[in-house]
């Protein structure tokens, strides 16, 4: 019965929590803390530190996480199932409509039409990011002192190595974080 209840816990988060993981918390905790008290609160601050921890979905990692808890390997490949089910449905729908579809010039147009608006969602992270780690406490100002030099030239050295060197970019990524580190501990 618990296998029953994880699976159907956890394909109700699967199939409602739209807009990533952090918005699907609520609905884990709602299912694991108060409709089955599979965990306490303490446990799902735990949950949710684990699942931001580790790579991967933070919901999927959540129902793995809950799933071993409450009934060890099996209940997390259940719990998982549960949850990735109604993603891996919905995609293989639109691929099979997509494929059927693809010539239709409504179609081609819609997705030309997206493109704008997908470019400037990515540009708008990418500018969000870039004020965050350039300026302190993330506002933007001009004034020197709220601009981090530190991560500027880790920006522009970072640039250097991925357009001109073509190194890889985790190597990229080890190397600043090296780099932090011993920034860190220097200063």
């Amino acid at each position: 019965m618990i296998y029953l209840q994880l699976f159907l816990s956890f394909l109700q988060i699967g199939c409602f929590s739209f807009g990533g993981g952090y918005a699907a918390m609520p609905l884990i905790q709602e299912q694991v803390v108060i409709r089955h008290s599979w965990l306490t609160m303490d446990s799902f601050s735990n949950l949710v530190t684990i699942a931001e921890m580790t790579p991967g979905p933070i919901a999927v990692n959540a129902a793995t996480f809950v799933g071993t808890q409450i009934a060890g390997p099996l209940g997390a490949i259940i719990a998982t199932v549960g949850c990735i089910l109604p993603s891996c449905i919905f995609v293989t729908l639109l691929a099979f409509i997509y494929t059927k579809y693809r010539n239709l010039a409504v179609l081609q147009g819609t997705l030309a039409s997206l493109r704008p608006a997908v470019v400037s969602m990515i540009a708008k992270a990418g500018v969000s990011i870039l004020i965050s780690a350039f300026f302190v406490n993330g506002v933007f100002s001009l004034a020197l002192e709220n601009i981090s030099v530190r991560m500027v030239i880790y920006f522009a050295a970072s640039l250097v190595m991925l357009r001109k060197f073509k190194m890889n970019p985790i190597l990229v990524m080890v190397l600043c974080g090296v780099c932090e580190v011993a920034a860190y501990a220097i200063l």
